[in-house]
């Protein structure tokens, strides 16, 4: 068994309030979970209304699959255009591991 997740630490563009915030992250991480089958969440930055942590995570039978899932969150992430990605860090175990 393969488990894997993805953080990303986003700038928002023009918001001005928390309320803007949530007004686009909570789209982003209900699109994630939609169309990829993973487990997304908001996991830092809570206060700050112009950055956001958002992590997605998976499980999968092969190393190959978790990968291409996660590869494929990024470039999604990566083509919104109402924020830009200023990183992205990847993580893959075994359950050996």
């Amino acid at each position: 068994m393969w488990i894997g997740w993805i953080e990303f630490d986003i700038l928002l563009g023009d918001v001005q309030s928390l309320k803007e915030k949530r007004s686009l992250v909570r789209p982003l991480i209900a699109e994630l979970k939609r169309r990829f089958e993973v487990t997304a969440a908001e996991t830092g930055h809570l206060e700050q209304h112009r950055r956001a942590l958002v992590g997605a995570g998976l499980v999968a039978a092969d190393r190959a699959h978790l990968v291409e899932v996660l590869d494929a969150v990024e470039r999604f992430v990566a083509a919104r255009p109402e924020l830009e990605l200023l990183s992205a860090r990847q993580r893959e175990l075994h359950s050996e591991d």
